[in-house]
């Protein structure tokens, strides 16, 4: 039942301690209240207009209010929202042909989210293992240190960072973790695991490592990492969740290193912010069969239209080429202020949206520090972990807006200055 008290609140002042009175207190949000967007800005409650380049932590591929997404929103939910998975979806056909004829999948798994998307990528591993590779071994996912894959129980385990899994053990067996783009210990990490009552049957990798401070993975390192995958019997599987629907300035991550996963997640940005996930996989693994894997929500009519409209969006508008300059754009600058602040940054790392500049790990300055003066002077930044700015606005932003946001930061800096 709605609560009288929080509605009123939408009308007039929004009451935080009305808020916090009722909702979990999960989160550590900074003191503002969205209340509308237009593309790349948002209005807070008190009228305030913010620059967002944070877009739902890369999630509004399309930005705010965008009349492709408003038209499809309007006619779908006039038409069939949902009915679960008992029966054939025309949406979701659609969606599944659209996402095998742009990538190297052959079939997908909708889901809801990306946490889902790679829990459904973890069972078919193994599922796979066990079935097409008669492992009698215990099997092994390895994941690299300073990823991130969820805040499921599997998905926090598959995660390569401690903060995350802090007070919820037992974790999941099954993980083991590696450097990121260290090809020397992955290979002897294989050969240690396979020697004893275990056998490494997928590696479990991010193209570009986002909440682990926005760093891209080595050409040189995917493409040994490719052939020893091949060799071995080993899946490779791509965690695309953030980087994946143009956010890299192509389709997907993977194209940046010259390699075709066999499993790839995504999430995030493939319907532009409404909820949805998709686990694609090639043929010769996809071993999920009826009832080994559901999910009511998964794949609905009306998150499929939505996401198919994203992604005819992306082609017709040639966001793409967008992202490429805007994100050129972007670094550039960025590269400039580290120049000139010296003291402060040590490096800017990224590609297309998805961009960071690293703070020095010995100054005291952290990125909430940088962020929470950003956002009092109308620009939404999030954070790649302490000593990480990220960058992420929607696809659709603007050489104008970018400009801005460098205007903005460039103010913030000079004041810490």
């Amino acid at each position: 039942m709605s609560h009288p008290v929080l509605l009123d609140t939408l009308a007039h002042a929004f009451n935080y301690n009305e808020f916090d009175n009722y909702v979990m207190h999960t989160y550590g949000r900074f003191p503002i209240a969205i209340e509308k967007g237009q593309g790349c800005r948002l209005w807070d409650t008190e009228g305030r207009e913010y620059l967002d380049f944070v877009a739902g932590i890369a999630t509004s591929t399309l930005g705010h209010a965008h009349p492709a997404l408003i038209e499809t929103v309007t006619q779908q939910i006039q038409k069939l929202h949902h009915v679960s998975n008992l029966y054939y979806i025309p949406e979701q056909g659609a969606l599944a042909k659209w996402l095998v004829d742009h990538s190297c999948a052959d079939s997908v798994f909708f889901c809801n989210s990306g946490a889902e998307a790679n829990e459904a990528a973890i069972k078919l591993v193994r599922k796979y293992a066990h079935t097409m590779l008669d492992c009698c071994k215990q099997p092994v996912i390895l994941t690299a240190k300073a990823s991130f894959h969820g805040r499921t129980l599997a998905t926090i385990t598959a995660t390569g960072q401690p903060k995350y899994q802090k007070d919820f053990s037992p974790l999941v067996p099954g993980f083991v973790y590696v450097p990121y783009n260290d090809i020397k210990i992955l290979e002897d990490t294989i050969t240690d695991l396979n020697q004893e009552n275990s056998r490494v049957v997928a590696v479990m990798l991010e193209p570009l490592q986002g909440e682990g401070g926005v760093r891209p993975g080595d050409l040189e390192y995917f493409l040994k990492l490719r052939k020893i995958c091949d060799e071995k019997n080993i899946l490779l599987v791509f965690d695309e969740v953030q980087i994946g629907v143009g956010r890299s300035g192509k389709l997907w991550g993977y194209e940046h290193l010259g390699v075709e996963p066999d499993i790839l997640t995504s999430a995030k940005g493939l319907a532009g912010g409404i909820p949805i996930g998709a686990m694609m996989c090639k043929r010769f693994c996809d071993v999920l069969g009826p009832g080994t894997h559901a999910s009511t929500f998964g794949g609905n009519p009306f998150v499929t239209a939505v996401a198919l409209t994203v992604l005819k969006t992306i082609k017709k508008e040639n966001i793409l080429q967008n992202v490429q300059a805007r994100g050129e754009q972007l670094r550039t600058s960025l590269r400039t202020i580290t120049q000139k602040y010296p003291n402060l940054f040590t490096e800017v790392r990224g590609w297309g949206l998805i961009n960071g500049i690293e703070l020095k790990q010995e100054i005291k300055l952290t990125s909430l520090d940088i962020i929470k003066m950003a956002m009092e002077n109308g620009l939404l930044l999030a954070p790649a972990g302490p000593k990480v700015l990220r960058f992420v606005p929607p696809l659709i932003v603007s050489e104008i807006e970018v400009e801005k946001a460098i205007e903005i930061l460039e103010l913030v800096l000079k004041k810490i200055s």
